[in-house]
């Protein structure tokens, strides 16, 4: 059975640090790259950050989260993280990881929803001001 399960979301102050997880299972993870969106309520979902697979080594950023979000993958571990740093209150959301095959991506990875394989349930943030 595939799953993508993510973890690590809370409360934080503004100004605050979290790191959320993605722990996959049920396909071959190495061949997959993952990308985080979010979703605030009442608005529609946001692409974050994504990354590829190893053997390309890249990662991007939604310019909002440049220099203050860093995603990274541990294969061995089966596990995307995404580090977040001096977040904000606007950034509150469910936080949701998800994963497509590599194929087609070039070395690259996708910050848009659409052609994503499969979805974890989210992990709610929130940052209170």
């Amino acid at each position: 059975e595939v799953e993508l399960v993510e973890s690590g979301g809370g409360l934080v102050q503004t100004g605050g640090s979290l790191r959320l997880s993605c722990a996959a299972s049920g396909f071959s993870f190495d061949d997959y790259v993952i990308s985080w969106f979010r979703q605030a309520p009442g608005k529609g979902r946001e692409g974050v950050a994504c990354i590829s697979i190893s053997h390309d080594g890249n990662s991007y950023y939604a310019d909002s989260v440049k220099g203050r979000f860093t995603t990274s993958r541990d294969n061995a571990k089966n596990t995307v993280y995404l580090q977040m740093n001096n977040l904000r209150p606007e950034e509150s959301a469910v936080y949701y990881c998800a994963s497509a095959n590599y194929y087609g991506y070039y070395g690259a990875c996708p910050l848009v929803d659409y052609g994503m394989d499969y979805w974890g349930k989210g992990t709610l943030v929130t940052v209170s001001s």
